[in-house]
C-alpha cells in the first residue's frame, strides 16, 4: 500500500498554504496578538472566514450533493496542518463538524463552536450557534451571534493566546426537558475527528518550529560561526524533526483509519502531535535563545496556541487512559500471558510522550 501523498492531495495542501499566505500572513497575525481590544482577542476575520469557506474549507467532507467538495479525512487533516502551521484562529474544528448541520456554516457564512463538557470555551461570543457534544448524540444551540455567553452564562477569561478569545461555561444545558434539540450526528465520533483534526493542528505547528529553529541556526552567528553548526544546536533540531516526522505518521495513518472507528489511532496520534508541538516549541524558543523569549518572536505564540490544543478535545490524560485501556485488553488475548495487572504492564505513558 503506498501511503504517500497524491498528486492531488499535494496541490490541495500547497492550495490552502498559498490562500492563507495570502489572507493571513504574519503580519497580520502579528496585529492580532500585537493589538488586543479591551475586551479581549477579537473573534475571527469574517472576510477570511468567508474565503476558507469558498475554498471548501469546512464542506471539504460534505458530499457533492449536498454542495460539499465530496473528499475524505485525509484531506481535511492536510488542510488543518496547514491551519496549524499558519496560526489561524478561530473554532475552525467546530465550523468545519458544523458544515451539512448548520446553515451558513459550510460555506463560511456562520462561526459555529462547540464544547464536549463544562469548561473553556473559544470564540463563544462570536458564535451564532455551538454544538454540544456531550452526550450520545450531537446537540445544537442556537443563540444568535453574541448570544451564546447569554445562554450558556458564561463568562469570559484571560487566555494564554493573545489571539483566542475564551469564555468558561460552568453547566451545559440537560439533555432531557431542554430546549435545545438533537442533531443526526453521533456526538462521540464527533469528538473523535475532532481530536484528529486538532492534532492536525499541532502537527502543522511542530512543522513550522523546525522550519524557524533551522531557519535561525543557519543565519544566527556566534563566535564566527552559524550557531547550526555547534552540535548542541544540531541535536536539538534533528530531535525536533524527528518528533514532528512521528507525529505526521500518526497523523496520517490515522485519518485512514477513522472510518473504521478507532479510537486508539486517533488518541494515539493526538498525544504525538501534543507533544511535538509543546516540546517543538520550547525546543525552538531554547534554539533562539534570549530572542526567542521576546514578544517580537513568532516562537511564543506558537508555544502558547499548543497550550491551548494541548487541553481540547481529548487531552493528554484521556489519551494516555485510552491507550492503556486498550493495550490492557489486547495483552490478555496474547497465548501464554496472564492478564495485565495494571497500564504499566504494556504502557509506559510518560515514554510514550517523550
Amino acid at each position: 500500500m503506498d501511503f504517500r501523498l497524491t498528486d492531488d492531495q499535494r496541490a490541495l495542501q500547497a492550495g490552502m498554504r498559498s490562500l492563507l499566505a495570502a489572507r493571513h500572513p504574519r503580519e497580520r497575525l502579528r496585529a492580532l496578538a500585537d493589538s488586543p481590544s479591551p475586551a479581549g482577542p477579537r473573534g475571527p476575520d469574517r472576510a477570511l472566514w468567508r474565503a476558507l469557506g469558498e475554498a471548501g474549507f469546512f464542506s471539504l467532507r460534505l458530499a457533492e450533493k449536498d454542495g460539499g467538495v465530496g473528499l475524505g479525512m485525509p484531506e481535511a487533516v492536510l488542510l488543518f496542518e496547514e491551519a496549524g502551521r499558519a496560526l489561524l484562529p478561530g473554532p475552525l474544528v467546530a465550523t468545519h463538524l458544523a458544515a451539512g448541520l448548520v446553515a451558513g456554516a459550510a460555506e463560511g457564512d456562520c462561526v459555529v463552536t462547540a464544547l464536549d463538557g463544562p469548561g473553556a470555551a473559544e470564540h463563544l461570543a462570536s458564535a451564532a450557534a455551538v454544538l454540544l457534544l456531550d452526550g450520545p448524540a450531537a446537540r445544537l444551540l442556537h443563540a444568535g451571534t453574541g448570544g451564546a455567553p447569554r445562554a450558556l452564562r458564561a463568562r469570559p477569561v484571560r487566555c494564554v493566546d493573545p489571539t483566542t478569545p475564551l469564555h468558561l461555561v460552568r453547566q451545559l444545558p440537560q439533555e432531557q426537558g431542554s430546549a435545545v434539540p438533537d442533531l443526526p450526528a453521533d456526538a462521540a465520533r464527533m469528538r473523535r475527528e475532532a481530536a484528529l483534526l486538532t492534532a492536525a493542528q499541532q502537527l502543522g505547528s511542530a512543522l513550522r518550529t523546525v522550519e524557524l529553529a533551522v531557519s535561525h541556526a543557519r543565519h544566527r552567528s556566534q563566535f564566527g560561526r552559524p550557531v547550526g553548526g555547534f552540535q548542541a544546536v544540531q541535536h536539538l533540531c534533528a530531535e525536533m524533526l524527528v518528533r514532528a516526522e512521528l507525529a505526521r505518521a500518526a497523523v496520517y495513518a490515522a485519518s485512514l483509519s477513522v472510518e473504521a472507528d478507532e479510537p486508539a489511532e486517533i488518541a494515539a496520534a493526538k498525544l504525538l502531535a501534543d507533544s511535538a508541538a509543546v516540546r517543538n516549541a520550547r525546543d525552538c524558543l531554547q534554539v533562539h535563545g534570549g530572542l526567542g523569549f521576546t514578544w517580537e518572536s513568532d516562537v511564543h505564540l506558537h508555544l502558547k496556541r499548543a497550550w491551548l490544543r494541548l487541553r481540547q478535545w481529548q487531552p493528554s490524560a484521556d489519551s494516555e487512559e485510552l491507550l492503556a485501556n486498550t493495550l490492557l485488553r489486547d495483552a490478555s488475548h496474547i497465548p501464554g500471558r496472564g492478564p495485565a495487572n495494571d497500564a504499566t504492564d504494556v504502557l509506559d505513558a510518560e515514554n510514550v510522550t517523550a
